[in-house]
């Protein structure tokens, strides 16, 4: 299948340093976003050991017979056991956690995965869909009927975590497997980003985004957006696309009512990648 991608980090406009990290696989099977939190030097070892952890895990184990979803579930716990021993050898990190969102295409099947409140979206057909569900007081309170959409947007516990790697007590991870059909785009995404930029907003960059060569541009123009909007956080955005003549991956739809598998400015850019 060819596909390709671009992922850029930022540390903002308010922040003096970078608490997010990304990793976009050269060969384009696997992508990761993680948003830092626990001070500074701790929210910065927190994303950075995840995706190391996540992405050597993965990787390493990628010819093996084991199930996707299974991988998925044991590289996901060793990032967290990773991120609890760093905090154990130093404990001025104790609090230190991160957020993780990450997408991968093995065995002809595309899965998601997540911690947290960082994003997937899938775009299809210039129409916007969020495929995650955010581990937030606010979006549990929404759930349950004790907030309207508008009052979570600006409530001012929208930030408080129920759950993210580096907690004795991870609980809930979301594992699903997705549906991509031919011209889809992945945006994963820190709430660096979809805090400053609406639902709206984040569709009509995507609608410039016509081939998957302009992918690098498009990227750039979402974080500088953000910027322009405040930049009040970090901001860190993969983009993947699938050319509209390549082959579906899967067959099942991702929607949220699907049952998941439950276990547990400075700037990078990483360029595009055909496969």
């Amino acid at each position: 299948m060819n596909c390709r991608s671009s992922g850029l980090t930022d540390r903002g406009m308010l922040r003096n340093v970078n608490q997010d990290n990304l990793f976009v696989d050269p060969d384009g099977r696997l992508f990761i976003v993680a948003d830092g939190m626990g001070g500074h030097a701790g929210g910065q070892e927190a994303s950075r050991i995840a995706t190391e952890v996540l992405s050597e895990v993965i990787l390493n184990n990628w010819d093996s017979d084991e199930p996707s979803d299974d991988l998925l579930k044991a590289a996901i716990h060793k990032a967290n056991e990773a991120i609890l021993e760093d905090q154990d050898r130093h404990p001025e990190r104790a609090e230190m956690g991160t957020t993780i969102v990450l997408v991968l295409c093995r065995a002809g099947e595309w899965w998601q995965a997540h911690v947290g409140d960082s994003r997937l979206y899938r775009s299809r057909d210039w129409q916007l869909q969020q495929l995650t569900r955010d581990h937030t007081w606010v979006a549990r309170a929404v759930e349950a009927g004790d907030l309207s959409l508008e009052q979570a947007r600006t409530h001012p516990w929208r930030h408080v975590l129920m759950q993210c790697l580096g907690r004795r007590d991870l609980e809930l991870v979301e594992i699903y497997r997705l549906n991509l059909q031919p011209g889809d785009r992945l945006l994963l995404c820190s709430d660096g980003l979809t805090e400053e930029l609406s639902d709206g907003e984040l569709t009509h960059h995507l609608s410039q985004l016509r081939s998957a060569t302009e992918l690098d541009e498009v990227v750039e123009q979402l974080v500088q957006s953000a910027k322009d909007r405040g930049g009040r956080d970090n901001i860190t955005v993969v983009l993947v696309a699938l050319d509209s003549e390549d082959a579906a991956c899967d067959d099942q739809d991702a929607e949220l009512d699907d049952e998941p598998s439950e276990g547990m400015s400075d700037a990078t850019l990483s360029m595009g990648h055909n496969l």
